[in-house]
C-alpha cells in the first residue's frame, strides 16, 4: 500500500516527446510548491525519460503498466493531474474515451472523479491544424480540462528552441489560474 501523504498528490502523465527528458524540472517545481509527485508515462514515453533520475526525485517508481489484481496501489489517489508534454495521439485518444494504456486510463478516470487536470500540449503546427485534434481540445476544454498554450518545438531566430514551460501546468492547477 502506498504511504499516505500530508501534502497534496500530483500525478504527472508524460508522453513520448523530446522535451519529456526535462520532466525533472516539473517534479522539482511541484515539490517546491508543496506537492508530492508520482509519474505515469505512456509506454512510448518511457523511452524519453531517465527513469532512475525521475524515481530518485519522486521517491516512487515510474508507472506505465497496469498493476495486477491484489497488488498494492503504488500512489495515493490524485489531488490533481498534469499531462505534460501532451502529444497529438494522447489528446485525441483521451478525448475519444480510449483507455488502452495506464496513462490514458488514468486521465479518463481522473475526469470521472472530478480531479482537476491541466495539459501542456507539445504538438507541431501541422498536427495542431488537424480537425480531429482541434475537436479533441475543444471537447476536453468543455469537460473542464485546463490547457496551456501549445509548444511546437519550432526554432527561434537564434537557431535554438524555446524552453518547454513546465511550471505553467502547475499554474493552471492553481485556483483562479
Amino acid at each position: 500500500m502506498s504511504e499516505p501523504s500530508e501534502n497534496p498528490f500530483l500525478y504527472v502523465v508524460v508522453c513520448a516527446a523530446g522535451v519529456a527528458e526535462g520532466v525533472g524540472t516539473l517534479i522539482t517545481a511541484a515539490r517546491e510548491r508543496g506537492w508530492e509527485v508520482g509519474v505515469i508515462a505512456t509506454p512510448q514515453g518511457l523511452g524519453f525519460l531517465d527513469a532512475a533520475a525521475v524515481e530518485e526525485r519522486t521517491g516512487r517508481p515510474i508507472r506505465s503498466a497496469w498493476r495486477a489484481p491484489g497488488d498494492p496501489r503504488p500512489f495515493p489517489a490524485p489531488d490533481a493531474v498534469a499531462l505534460a508534454p501532451a502529444t497529438f495521439n494522447t489528446v485525441n485518444k483521451w478525448a475519444a474515451g480510449i483507455s488502452d494504456t495506464l496513462a490514458l486510463g488514468t486521465l479518463c478516470e481522473a475526469y470521472g472523479l472530478g480531479v482537476p487536470i491541466a495539459v501542456l500540449p507539445c504538438v507541431n503546427e501541422a498536427l495542431a491544424a488537424h480537425p480531429a485534434y482541434r475537436a479533441s481540445v475543444e471537447r476536453l476544454r468543455g469537460m473542464g480540462v485546463r490547457f496551456g498554450d501549445p509548444y511546437t518545438g519550432e526554432g527561434q531566430q537564434d537557431g535554438g528552441r524555446g524552453d518547454f514551460p513546465w511550471e505553467r501546468v502547475l499554474d493552471l492547477l492553481t485556483p483562479g489560474a
